[in-house]
């Protein structure tokens, strides 16, 4: 089985990254079904990575309807332990402008029809969650974000919304009463699945616009995201190509133990195929009765 420590979730393009070898596609099936596309798996610094369309190769799958679950399971399977994400946002701040990036370590869910969780159906599991992305991941990629001469910010709050449609005027401003720094589709429920799968989750966030509530600049459009992303494409296989080096072989952070104490249905409760279908995920935990 090919085997990847990191995944990076995105657009298409990726893995073209300058340096990648060993380049082969894998096509995989998952107790929750197919993932967005087959995965690009490949070899960088030494490093196994894995590389996936969030949104399917031409981009055709919308937020709501990416198969979260399956692209979680899928890169769990291969062995990946620190997912870096690639997300398009709008600002909620006039010095946080599009073309900028922002690695955020707060989320704010506005999604309403999306399945959050890997567990159900006999098994109850509840994570910590205070601290959405993984504060070592996210602090080594914003060191190599640095480094590329990007304009990056350090820190931030994310609002998830479900979309497709762009936020109102009224939706924006409230946003920014809160406090909120960003705003996007997709970081959720991606970043609560992977703590679930205890797997390290870190989000570059893209701004392409001030979202609606900027009066001296236009609404957003899909042409003005695009345009911001394919400048942004770059920096971002370059901030990818530096962090691979980087991240620590052992984890010493919370992410890599997130369902020790999360558990609480009694094992013997749990029904058999329950156990089996999340055996790649609970398994260690069953065997050792620590749930």
């Amino acid at each position: 089985m090919p085997q990847a420590k990191i995944g990076v979730i995105g657009g298409t393009g990726l893995y073209d990254i300058e340096g990648l070898t060993d380049i082969e596609e894998i096509d995989i099936d998952t107790p929750f079904g197919k993932p967005s596309d087959t995965i690009t798996i490949g070899k960088l610094e030494g490093v196994g990575i894995a590389f996936l369309p969030r949104h399917g190769k031409g981009h055709r799958i919308l937020p709501t309807e990416i198969p979260v679950r399956a692209n979680i399971y899928a890169l769990k399977w291969l062995g990946v332990e620190h997912i870096i994400a690639v997300n398009a946002v709008g600002s909620f701040k006039e010095a946080i402008k599009p073309g900028d990036l922002l690695i955020p370590d707060q989320l704010i869910d506005r999604t309403r029809s999306r399945v959050n969780t890997l567990f159900g159906e006999g098994i109850v599991a509840h994570i910590p969650f205070a601290d959405p992305f993984c504060p070592v991941l996210s602090q080594i990629v914003y060191q190599a974000a640095q480094e590329t001469g990007a304009t990056v910010h350090r820190g931030g709050t994310y609002v998830v919304m479900e979309g497709p449609a762009f936020s109102t005027r009224a939706e924006s401003f409230l946003y920014r009463s809160w406090g909120a720094d960003v705003i996007g589709m997709t970081a959720l429920p991606e970043a609560k699945l992977a703590r679930e799968a205890e797997i390290c989750y870190a989000s570059i966030a893209c701004v392409s616009d001030y979202d609606c509530w900027h009066e001296a600049h236009e609404s957003v459009t899909v042409k003005i995201i695009v345009d911001i992303l394919r400048k942004n494409a770059d920096i971002a296989k370059k901030i990818i190509r530096l962090a691979v080096g980087r991240i620590p072989e052992r984890r010493d952070c919370p992410c890599a133990s997130a369902l020790k104490t999360a558990i609480i249905t009694a094992p013997e409760m749990i029904p058999a195929e329950q156990k089996e279908k999340l055996n790649l995920l609970i398994g260690k935990y069953l065997t050792k009765g620590d749930s």
